[in-house]
């Protein structure tokens, strides 16, 4: 089984959603574009949101046991997903890529 790496790529906002139908709530989201994280195969990264983790696991399991090539290559690597989470008011885009190092279990 390999190591994922998993890329914060770009965090969008739709406030007028937001606005319009969420109850306030004062942390959403800590995520930072830009911000690395490192499966250890299926393993959840220390402090990687819950619910992203449940949106991004089903691609991050077939990529740390080998598999890609996604919807008959709809990414250039093949070995990489781009998955956002469910958050309909704040998504988060991930890239998710294997890594030649093996998990460590």
């Amino acid at each position: 089984m390999k190591k994922v790496k998993i890329t914060v790529i770009r965090i969008a906002c739709y406030k007028d959603l937001i606005k319009k139908y969420e109850n306030l709530i004062e942390h959403a989201c800590n995520m930072k574009e830009g911000q690395v994280f490192i499966a250890n195969g299926t393993q959840k990264p220390e402090n990687f949101c819950d619910s992203a983790w449940e949106s991004i696991y089903p691609f991050l399991e077939v990529l740390a046991n080998g598999g890609g090539n996604f919807y008959d290559g709809w990414m250039k690597n093949e070995h990489s997903a781009m998955i956002s989470c469910n958050d309909g008011f704040r998504p988060v885009s991930f890239l998710l890529e294997t890594m030649d190092e093996e998990a460590e279990f």
